[in-house]
């Protein structure tokens, strides 16, 4: 189902447009969980196919979207910003998930009990899926590739500066899912740009069985508030790398460069560099030199700046910062302990990773960081879906139940119990 985008419906006419948008998806979830892992495989190339085709509308209707974007910082700018290579790498990725094996059906741990009967786990889809995004458009085709490949109808609203580009690429998307035979609805994106209809969505259980937001904190914790169904999600990306006694700085620099410059505004980009007291004065040179030539202002603390007199001071609140900017806070630890002590204290359980050739320290760092990635020797920046193998990732999560980290196809869907009997009675 489709409208124009109209945002002077009153409050109750997008009450009841989000509750059609719920009735359609609810249908067309239907459809896309009994489909053929070959249907939804065609649905895909479709989609990445006219997303190539139709990349100068895209880009056109992205230019729209910028020109009245000149209220976004620049790492909002950024994540709105579509560019011919974003556009192949978003046909990319669809084509990729088109490749995963396809998890719906899967009966796992089947094992025979004593009655006869044999008991297992079938993977199914969640059924509809609500998805609350801010300034990203290529949410709307990696979001659109997911739920399709596990069984699911998603419902995206994403945020109104990406209004345009998100709607060009939701026609690549229509047009994909019609030449496979599948219900246009099984991926619909919310047409009006009222905040109201966030709200709609969120208190209609009816619509959406599970809500993933995808944006700012103030997205994610109105979502968290007011949502009345589960919601899966990360609040922080307050990411370290603590750079160990026994670290090789052939290996150290590089990472903790890439781990924050490689680009900015991600979630899993490094805010915090830890660094142990011995390793600081030899490996400070030269990363920091690094740093500033890409522009990045470090804040440190006092320890720090004794090494350093051009480094600013950090203050509290540094340590919790997630600054999506080219900005660092550094810190000098004594040993491991002081690292995570650090990291378990500030940071948001996103993605956390130690240098180090100690394997007992690595070992430790593994077992003792509660993150939902924990890295040895490799950027925080691959955290993420494509990295993981996973495709495109729908978002990551820092809760505990359900899915954790990256969110791909497994994480869109469940299990349900499966019984195998042959007439099997229970005495």
């Amino acid at each position: 189902m489709t409208m124009p985008n109209d945002d002077n419906m009153s409050a109750s006419e997008i009450v009841v447009y989000i509750a059609n948008l719920g009735r359609a998806a609810r249908t067309a979830a239907i459809a896309v969980a009994r489909a053929t892992t070959a249907t939804k495989n065609t649905a895909l190339l479709e989609i990445a196919n006219r997303i190539e085709a139709q990349r100068e509308e895209i880009l056109a209707a992205n230019a729209r979207d910028l020109a009245a974007a000149n209220q976004l910082d620049d790492a909002m700018r950024d994540r709105l910003t579509l560019t011919p290579a974003r556009i192949a790498s978003m046909a990319q990725g669809v084509r990729e998930i088109a490749t995963l094996a396809d998890p719906i059906g899967e009966i796992t741990d089947l094992r025979a009990r004593p009655s006869g009967i044999q008991v297992g786990r079938m993977r199914v889809p969640l059924g509809v899926v609500g998805i609350i995004y801010e300034a990203r458009p290529n949410v709307t085709a990696d979001a659109a590739a997911l739920c399709l490949k596990a069984g699911n109808a998603v419902i995206l609203r994403g945020g109104s500066e990406a209004i345009h580009s998100n709607q060009a690429i939701q026609a690549c998307v229509t047009q994909g899912l019609e030449a496979a035979g599948l219900p246009p609805a099984a991926v619909q994106v919310v047409a009006t740009t009222d905040r109201a209809a966030v709200g709609a969505l969120l208190q209609n259980p009816a619509a959406v069985d599970v809500i993933v937001p995808r944006g700012g904190k103030g997205l994610i914790e109105r979502v968290s508030r007011e949502a009345r169904m589960p919601v899966i999600k990360h609040l922080d990306g307050v990411c370290h790398v603590y750079i160990d006694h026994d670290a090789d700085l052939a290996k150290a620099v590089p990472i903790a460069f890439n781990a924050k410059c490689q680009r900015y505004g991600t979630c899993n980009t490094m805010e915090t560099l830890l660094l142990a007291d011995s390793v600081a004065p030899r490996i400070m040179p030269e990363l920091f030199a690094q740093y500033r030539a890409a522009g990045v202002e470090l804040r440190g603390c006092a320890a720090t700046r004794a090494l350093d007199s051009k480094v600013t001071v950090a203050t509290e609140e540094d340590w919790y910062a997630e600054y999506l900017a080219p900005i660092l806070a550094i810190r000098i630890v004594p040993d491991l302990d002081s690292a995570i002590e650090h990291i378990r204290y500030y940071g948001s359980q996103h993605t956390d990773a130690i240098v180090t050739e100690n394997f007992s320290r690595a070992m430790r760092f593994l077992r003792e960081v509660d993150s939902s990635s924990v890295m040895i020797n490799a950027s925080t920046r691959f955290a993420d879906g494509f990295e993981y193998g996973l495709g495109a990732e729908i978002g990551i999560s820092t809760d505990k139940f359900h899915a954790r980290g990256p969110i791909g196809l497994e994480g869109l869907t469940s299990q349900k119990w499966v019984v195998l009997g042959a007439g099997h009675v229970r005495e």
